[in-house]
């Protein structure tokens, strides 16, 4: 019986045993106005030992922010009699937004490749889901262009160092948000990893919004479309109007 008991008692003494993390972020609300020109995340927290037992060597960490998944069709063009035309196309299923990682070492140095695959620690790691069937090599060029899309874009993007550990308990990283961020709901993602493996995560999450006359107007054009597109063409009319105006008048 008591061998029995302390077999069940196992997996529960072995997670007391890990560490566990304590994460923040600096701003759990980004708000987008006229004059956004990015942000800078700060994600920071602690390691709690069981027993208030000392930091273990070797502790390094990783965070991931990720933004709202969404459909995505990429095409791409080919040259045909001397013009630029669509050629082919690849749809995915859930593309994640925005994505950035950073961490204290090389993913390369702190995971294996499949541990990485698992979390999807690595831009070369997100599961992208195609949905056309196409064959292998296809697909693979397809999900390099959408990645190297979103690269140029600043929405993908990895953080080598930009994680610093101090005395193996309190991290501090940053992550920069470029001006044309997606909106949307955000997770920020934190791995503590030791000896190659995942040891204990623990995720915050985050709202990157419009705000002022930049949220009014993707509210009105949400709720109302058709007043939004007559009020908009309306607008350029009168713009133009008065554009021709101030031309004739000179």
């Amino acid at each position: 019986m008591r061998a029995a008991a302390l077999a069940l008692l196992a997996p529960l003494l072995v997670g007391a045993s890990e560490p566990r993390l304590v994460p923040d972020v600096s701003q759990t609300q980004v708000d987008i106005a006229y004059s956004f020109t990015g942000a800078e995340l700060l994600l920071f927290g602690a390691v709690l030992y069981p027993g208030g037992r000392a930091a273990a060597p070797g502790t390094e960490v990783a965070v991931v922010v990720k933004g709202p998944s969404e459909p995505l069709l990429v095409r791409e063009k080919a040259k045909v009699a001397g013009v630029w035309v669509n050629h082919a196309s690849e749809r995915f299923r859930s593309v994640p937004s925005f994505y950035a990682v950073a961490s204290s070492r090389p993913l390369d140095r702190l995971v294996s490749q499949r541990t990485a695959a698992i979390y999807e620690l690595g831009i070369d790691n997100l599961l992208l889901s195609p949905a056309n069937g196409a064959g292998a090599a296809e697909q693979a060029r397809f999900e390099a262009g959408l990645v190297e899309m979103k690269r140029r874009a600043g929405l993908y993007a990895e953080h080598v160092g930009s994680v610093t550990i101090r005395e193996g308990v309190l991290y501090r990283a940053t992550v920069p948000i470029p001006a044309r961020v997606p909106v949307g709901s955000y997770t920020a993602e934190t791995f503590l990893i030791r000896d190659g493996r995942v040891v204990a995560a623990a995720t915050r999450d985050i709202v990157i919004d419009k705000s002022g006359f930049e949220r009014f107007v993707a509210t009105s054009a949400d709720r109302d479309p058709l007043a939004y597109g007559l009020v908009a063409v309306a607008l350029s009319l009168l713009l133009g109007w008065a554009a021709a105006i101030g031309f004739a008048r000179r």
